[in-house]
């Protein structure tokens, strides 16, 4: 019996541990600190600009950079201050994907609020760090510190380290 309590015990531990991936995960993401006082650059095929709501719509092939951090969608609405002192937030939709050192992650959709410095990405999302991969419906990046919070249906596996 003690036999089989032991042998028992890491599949608790881990039937345990993918509970509470299921209710929500902190991870880190990305290997550096953004500063979103860096310039925005944003290439796309087409662009169009209305100035009476302070919006520019760039479509097809979209890269934005920012420093070391990358994204890329089918369509990204910029939102400018209503001063017009720079970008207050950035709409991104149709596969994006956001790359940041050796992190990526994809979704639905991103959106990128540059004075909180923060990117949530929802719909399907799927983050990828090295041999590892995380799956959920949302995740908010604080890029401030390079950490992200994932919710709704987080889905991990688990290496037990074992050989195989």
């Amino acid at each position: 019996m003690k036999h089989l309590r032991i042998l028992l015990l890491p599949i608790f531990l881990a039937v345990q541990t993918v509970s509470v991936f299921a209710q929500g995960a902190s991870v880190a993401f990305g290997t550096i600190r953004q500063d979103t006082n860096q310039p925005v650059e944003v290439t796309a095929d087409n662009l169009s600009v209305d100035q009476s709501t302070g919006t520019a719509i760039f479509t097809g092939n979209v890269l934005i950079g920012q420093g070391e951090m990358r994204l890329s969608a089918a369509r990204v609405l910029v939102v400018y201050r209503t001063d017009n002192k720079g970008i207050a937030r950035l709409e991104a939709t149709g596969g994006v994907t956001l790359v940041s050192g050796p992190d990526a992650a994809e979704s639905e959709r991103a959106d990128y609020d540059i004075d909180d410095g923060t990117i949530v990405m929802s719909g399907n999302v799927l983050l990828a760090q090295g041999a590892s991969a995380l799956s959920a419906d949302k995740m908010s990046v604080r890029l401030s510190d390079g950490t992200a919070q994932m919710s709704g249906r987080v889905k991990t596996i688990l290496q037990t380290g074992g050989k195989n």
